[in-house]
Parts: C-alpha cells; sequence; structure tokens
C-alpha cells in the first residue's frame, strides 16, 4: 500500500495538477479492452482553431485523436479541411445543423456535410423553446425531426440530436429524453449521447445506454468535477470503463471528447487523449 500511495502522490505532482488520479482507474485496469479510435469536437479547443487550424489538428493528431467533430468552417473550403485532415489522420465524423432550417437553406448544409464526407449531422438543441420541456414540447420537435431525419436520409446522412440535461426532467408524464427516442424513427433519427448532461439532469448513463441499444452511434465523453461543474475526461467522478465496455458490446465506434467553456483547449485535449489511451475497461 505504501509503494502505491507513494506512485500516486509522485504522479499527481508530475502532472502539476492538471490530471487528478481517477479512482476508478484501478477498476478500469481490470479490463483488456480499449479504445481504438476517439476523437474530439472543434470547440473544446476553439480559440486554438480559430488561431491555426491546421496547427491545431497536428497537435490533436500528434496526442492521439483520429476524429474530429465539426470545425470546417475555419478552413478556406470543405476540401481545404478534408485534405488537411486526411493528411495528419484525423477523420471529420460529424458536423452540426439547425434543424429548423427548411428547404435551400437545409439542403446547403446537407450539401457540406457530404462535401467533407461526414456521414451523421447533429442538432445540438431538438428544441424551439429553452425548457422546461412538456409533452406538447415533445411533439412539435420528434415531428421536426423526423422530417429533418427523412431529408437527412435522402442525401445519405443520419441525423442525430443532441441530449442535455432538461431532457432528464419530468414532464406530465414520463422524461422528454424517452419521449424523443420512443417517438422518432429509429432509421431516421438517433442519439449523439452526452455523458456528462445526462448524469447532470439525473440519469444513469450506463442505463440510457442499455436501454436505447443500438440507437446511440456516438457519445460525447464528457466528464463531471465533484461539484457537478464541467471538467475534461479522466479528472472527475464518472465511470467511463463501465459505459466504454456496454458501448463496445453495441459496437459503439465515436467517442468525441468536449468541456464546455474550456479555458485551455490544447491542455484539455492532451490529458484526455492521455487518459483515453490508457484506459482499460
Amino acid at each position: 500500500m505504501s509503494n502505491r500511495r507513494t506512485f500516486l502522490k509522485k504522479g499527481a505532482v508530475a502532472t502539476a495538477g492538471l490530471i487528478c488520479v481517477n479512482p476508478l482507474m484501478s477498476l478500469a485496469a481490470e479490463g483488456n479492452a480499449r479504445l481504438k479510435n476517439f476523437g474530439f469536437i472543434s470547440g473544446i479547443a476553439g480559440e486554438a482553431m480559430k488561431a491555426d487550424w491546421k496547427d491545431t489538428l497536428k497537435k490533436a493528431a500528434e496526442f492521439g485523436f483520429t476524429e474530429i467533430e465539426g470545425g470546417s468552417n475555419h478552413a478556406s473550403s470543405p476540401q481545404e479541411f478534408l485534405s488537411y485532415c486526411k493528411e495528419v489522420g484525423i477523420k471529420p465524423v460529424l458536423s452540426g445543423i439547425d434543424f429548423k432550417k427548411t428547404g435551400s437553406e437545409l439542403q446547403a448544409e446537407f450539401d457540406k456535410i457530404n462535401a467533407l464526407n461526414m456521414k451523421y449531422a447533429v442538432t445540438y438543441w431538438p428544441w424551439l423553446g429553452g425548457g422546461p420541456f412538456m409533452l406538447e414540447d415533445c411533439k412539435k420537435s420528434a415531428e421536426m425531426l423526423n422530417e429533418v431525419g427523412t431529408k437527412a436520409k435522402e442525401n445519405g446522412i443520419k441525423l442525430l440530436w443532441h441530449n442535455h440535461d432538461k431532457e432528464f426532467h419530468a414532464m406530465e408524464k414520463g422524461l422528454p429524453f424517452d419521449y424523443l427516442m420512443e417517438n422518432t424513427d429509429p432509421d431516421l433519427v438517433a442519439c449523439e449521447l452526452d455523458i456528462y448532461w445526462v448524469k447532470k439532469g439525473g440519469g444513469d448513463p450506463l442505463e440510457v445506454l442499455k436501454k436505447y441499444d443500438g440507437r446511440i452511434p456516438v457519445l460525447h465523453v464528457k466528464d463531471m468535477a465533484p461539484d457537478e461543474d464541467f471538467i475534461c475526461p479522466g479528472r472527475g467522478i464518472i465511470d467511463f470503463a463501465s459505459i466504454f465496455r456496454e458501448a463496445k458490446k453495441q459496437g459503439i465506434k465515436h467517442y468525441f471528447v468536449e468541456r464546455d467553456n474550456e479555458p485551455d483547449g490544447m491542455g484539455c485535449l492532451s490529458s484526455s487523449a492521455e487518459y483515453l489511451k490508457n484506459l482499460r475497461f
């Protein structure tokens, strides 16, 4: 025990407080599986991308990232972005859209996603209002998601919607999250599950995954600090090992690091990549 305490103490000092020792790491170490690929949402390093998006992508690839969500707006064209991503070994996988757009505006967004060879479009706020969400809000959102999902499918793209905590706050009957999942066509609409926001809303990310096996192709890997604030993966209290173990069973292939309002984007990417490369489950 004394050797282990000494090791942990030295490790914490060596990282200058950037990576907190996660008590769940010892549990994760019992497994043999690991993530072969993981990505990041470009906004986590927004300032760095704005300053020099090519250098940022190059460094991210050196950290170990193989996929990216968004970010093409920093390049002069989708072709330039796609070409450079290929050069450094990062694959664009999905990008955000406004699901309230219609007609030519919506088609333009799908055209851009196809130009980037992305397979998913995600709406980060699938609601017409700010919540709390009630049954009538859910009905409108589910209908719109199915409509946009139909258009997406016609363009060879799968539509995803991204959750926050309010989808796990009870309404007249049940949860908004369950309503959207149960009233959207699985062939047209899936979910990009944000692990942090599920927990923040009072849900259990592992149980949500199990309940909706096959409906969640993408995970947002965001950790929770003890005070429930955002924190970079590996520094908080979420048991990613058990979540990833279930995700592996389901064949989920896309894991994107996210941390809202991150003041040190590159530092967060560096520590997150190190954590994910070493995580066993």
